[in-house]
């Protein structure tokens, strides 16, 4: 695949000419913008940044929040899904004499910097937000009509047995001791 500069470009703020205060600054994430990464997880993305950026004479502070829906697959059945994320990343950018992004919430940028590279931060929000276990929602409240499903149930049917599973006379007759 042909990584495009262009789909990473538009994450670069330039905040030289500012004015000191508020600024906001709105993206929307497409397809490519995974692809920069190498990161092929998601099939799809439908994702907008809204940035906050308050310029302040000796720090910047940004708020990065996103919103929208990743297309995933289903870790138990393989079936696309759509998830929902709504992430929220606040961080501060300081000036030094060197470049240091090793804390999460402290960025230093080298005396007389004049823009900051968003992108990477942005990427690692949205992909620390998607839940390690991808389960289709349908798989949750049973409502998926999916034949990996159907198979999976009649191949594992241990929750039929637990609930129909008689307990222990002498257990019983301990719990009633907690009580």
């Amino acid at each position: 695949m042909k990584k495009s500069k262009k789909a990473i470009s538009t994450f670069k703020i330039s905040f030289s000419g500012l004015k000191e205060g508020a600024h906001k600054f709105d993206f929307e994430i497409l397809h490519e913008f995974f692809d920069f990464f190498n990161y092929a997880e998601f099939s799809s993305s439908k994702l907008t940044v809204c940035l906050k950026l308050e310029k302040k004479a000796t720090l910047l502070e940004f708020n990065i929040s996103i919103a929208g829906t990743l297309g995933l697959y289903c870790d138990v059945t393989n079936e696309p899904f759509e998830l929902f994320i709504n992430p929220e990343h606040d961080f501060v950018v300081k000036y030094g004499d060197s470049f240091d992004d090793v804390s999460e919430n402290i960025v230093i940028l080298p005396h007389g910097s004049h823009e900051i590279d968003l992108s990477k931060r942005i990427f690692e929000t949205i992909v620390l937000s998607v839940p390690q276990k991808r389960i289709h929602p349908g798989v949750v409240d049973g409502s998926l009509k999916s034949e990996v499903f159907k198979f999976l149930e009649n191949l594992h049917p241990l929750k039929k047995n637990i609930d129909n599973k008689k307990t222990d006379p002498r257990w019983d007759e301990l719990k009633k001791l907690k009580k």
